[in-house]
């Protein structure tokens, strides 16, 4: 079992999820016609996963956000060929997705040091050219952070969420008698005895509609798809966003969680995910939660509760189900202990994913090269 005493929270103040920029490739160099010189190429702008960066430090360090890379060396006596204009790296946090203006993916950075080309130099002056320099490429583009957190929190408004938040990692999120008190990620660490870090988001409340952008809609679901783990939260004594608005037990407000991300993207539903029961403490709250047990256990049972298009086309299937309290901190420590334990499980199973794959490729790549007969002739690589 794991002991977790020591924990904090980092709050990122004014936070900041996706970035628009401008970015131009280098001008190549000019070419020397009398003597066959050619420019050098101009630089490249390319876009670099960091660690330790966020957009919100990108935003601060450069304002004007415009990122130019150098021009290419102009070709002369002394060195007929031009060398190339020094490259733009713009530092940017993993987890980023780059566009373009018209909402075409470039490539996404999921991890440290990768890289993308968002903005390719000119070519120096050469013959090809009449020896004039050709300018760099001109591209704005869009910045859009997804991966937030280890574990997203995922509920209806008022489902004590944020203080969830606040028991498990001593933030200090609005906490009110009131829907949507959470309008923007607050970003939470458990910290264990051991140093190890697990990243929390608590993502604005969805509300019935959110695939349709209703409330915070995509900018709550799109969070969603880049945290490793959902954290359902769930009031054990259901959910009503207003009195114009229907009941929802704590089955239901399941069952409408798992459709709303599914209509969004079905791959959310195969994330691995938790379940909380929140408001344990309350009169009433064990024997509410030992019906809500047999309505997991046996859900189809139940589906008949529902209109057909509120019903998931697949159910998900949670790791653990903890009831707690996050007022009183009951089952707590259970839960935070349930988190690490799932997301250890999943890192080690993607481990062997990765390296089974790897052996494939290279069973793959040793049989390729002893089934082909040796070449008869030279292969040279094309100019």
């Amino acid at each position: 079992m794991v002991h977790c005493s020591c924990v904090w929270f980092r709050k990122y103040g004014n936070f900041i999820d996706n970035l628009r920029i401008f970015t131009r490739g280098g001008t190549g160099g000019m070419g020397y016609p009398r003597l066959g010189g050619e420019g050098g190429k101009g630089g490249d702008v390319w876009v670099v996963a960091h660690k330790r960066m966020t957009l919100k430090q990108l935003k601060d360090k450069y304002p004007q956000k415009r990122f130019v890379a150098g021009e290419g060396a102009n070709s002369r006596v002394s060195a007929l060929k031009g060398s190339k204009g020094k490259d733009c790296e713009i530092p940017v946090p993993v987890g980023i997705s780059v566009t373009d203006e018209n909402g075409k993916v470039i490539g996404e950075l999921n991890k440290e040091q990768d890289r993308i080309l968002v903005a390719e130099g000119g070519l120096g002056g050469k013959l090809l050219t009449n020896f004039l320099p050709l300018k760099g490429q001109k591209r704005v583009i869009r910045l859009d952070l997804k991966l937030i957190a280890d574990i997203g929190l995922v509920g209806f408004p008022n489902a004590g969420k944020s203080s969830l938040l606040s028991q498990i990692s001593h933030a200090k999120p609005a906490i009110a008698d009131y829907a949507f008190t959470t309008l923007k990620p607050e970003l939470g660490k458990i910290m264990y005895n051991d140093f190890k870090q697990i990243s929390v988001a608590d993502l604005p409340g969805l509300i019935e509609g959110a695939h349709m952008n209703k409330g915070m809609g995509h900018k709550f679901l799109k969070h969603i798809e880049r945290t490793r783990q959902l954290l359902f939260v769930v009031d054990i004594f259901g959910f009503q966003l207003s009195s114009q608005t229907q009941y929802r037990t704590a089955f239901e407000t399941i069952i409408l969680l798992i459709k709303e991300l599914e209509l969004y993207k079905e791959e959310l539903q195969r994330k691995p995910a938790l379940l909380a029961v929140n408001k344990m403490d309350l009169p009433g709250a064990q024997d509410k939660f030992h019906i809500l047990m047999h309505q997991l256990q046996n859900p189809k049972e139940f589906l008949h509760l529902f209109e057909k298009n509120m019903i998931p086309k697949r159910t998900m299937e949670f790791q653990h189900i903890i009831p707690i309290s996050a007022t009183t901190g009951e089952g707590i420590d259970e839960l935070k202990n349930y988190i690490r334990k799932s997301l250890d499980e999943h890192a080690n199973q993607e481990d062997d994913v990765y390296h089974k794959k790897q052996l494939l490729n290279l069973q793959i790549s040793n049989t390729v090269s002893y089934s082909k007969p040796p070449p008869k002739s030279p292969v040279t690589s094309p100019r």
